[in-house]
């Protein structure tokens, strides 16, 4: 294989570099992954590039990008912004890394689950507010983690991580994901439920943890909120478009909510002001769930070993788009 051409705008650590170290040339972009990205001439003769999660990758994109580009490869789980169907009609290979971020993803869960549990931001918000201690009777009292049940919506990797940290804490899991098995699930301890309607009633915090695909569109919305006990908890650190907004906007202002945890919104970034972000018993940040040096490494590594196995023309391991496979354009 000769001398290949890698564009990404995330600089790649060490450990990352030497995976391609003598196969791939790497380009860093310093316009990063907006506006009119692909267009820079380094990602337009490219043969793979290596993005986020957030930038839409799309036919019109790919026949801008080029007919050099083989492999899309995506350094996380969430393949939602990459048109699938119509990189299998060009002949690209997109690969991810599923395995990379669930360790930091799971423990970013739990937490904004202690953080809304023991009321640390509100607390905080208050006193640097520069405010007096609260009365007690102005405080919503915090849920101890030990005896309460968690609800999981989705018990992939990250679930079934976020399942044994929970149950360390002494929580009760609950789960409802179709695509499990009750073999599966009684392994991890989990009641697994056969439907998201007979889950909710019985959690006192949800934490979302499936794919954003169109049957998940809002799968929190009004009527699923309306669900959960008063005074329980919502976590998501999957992806926005599986939330109304709106709707945990009016769960949260009218308390049937007690907080939530957010680390995804939609669209992303969301705007300035968001509403939810005026709300006194709401966690947000920036979707950092995944991100943390170890989180990062371990998914920039995975992708690149992607990359390269594709370019040497060995099937990928990671390989989302399986009907590509015999048909992908050649080296």
């Amino acid at each position: 294989m000769s001398q290949a051409l890698l564009w990404t705008s995330t600089p790649l650590t060490p450990q990352a570099t030497s995976v391609l170290e003598g196969q791939v040339t790497v380009f860093v972009s310093q316009g990063g992954e907006r506006d009119a990205w692909f267009t820079e001439s380094e990602a337009s003769t490219a043969d793979a590039i290596m993005v986020r999660g957030s930038t839409l990758v799309d036919g019109p994109v790919m026949d801008q990008l080029g007919s050099r580009l083989r492999v899309i490869a995506r350094s996380g789980i969430g393949v939602d912004r990459i048109d699938l169907d119509a990189a299998t009609e060009r002949g690209i290979l997109v690969v991810n890394t599923p395995d990379g971020p669930t360790e930091s993803t799971a423990e970013h869960a739990i937490a904004l689950l202690l953080d809304l549990c023991k009321q640390v931001a509100i607390g905080d918000r208050m006193l640097r507010s520069g405010r007096e201690f609260p009365a007690l009777s102005e405080i919503t009292p915090g849920l101890e983690t030990s005896g309460a049940v968690l609800g999981l919506i989705g018990l992939g990797r990250i679930g079934a991580r976020v399942t044994t940290i929970a149950q360390a804490l002494g929580m009760h899991v609950l789960a409802y994901d179709p695509f499990i098995s009750a073999e599966r699930a009684a392994m991890l301890g989990v009641e697994l439920l056969p439907t998201l309607e007979e889950l909710l009633p019985r959690a006192q915090v949800v934490s979302i943890h499936c794919p954003s695909m169109p049957q998940t569109y809002h799968i929190i919305n009004a009527e699923t909120l309306n669900l959960m006990p008063r005074g329980s908890y919502l976590i998501n650190v999957a992806r926005g478009a599986l939330v109304d907004h709106d709707a945990l906007y009016t769960a949260l202002q009218s308390g049937h909510l007690a907080g939530a945890g957010l680390d995804v919104y939609d669209p992303e970034p969301p705007q300035a002001g968001h509403p939810l972000f005026s709300l006194p018993n709401t966690i947000c940040t920036p979707h950092i769930g995944s991100y943390t040096a170890a989180g990062l490494q371990r998914m920039q590594v995975m992708a690149c070993e992607q990359i390269v196995s594709a370019l040497h023309g060995d099937r990928p391991t990671n390989l989302v788009n399986a009907a590509v496979w015999g048909h992908q354009r050649s080296w």
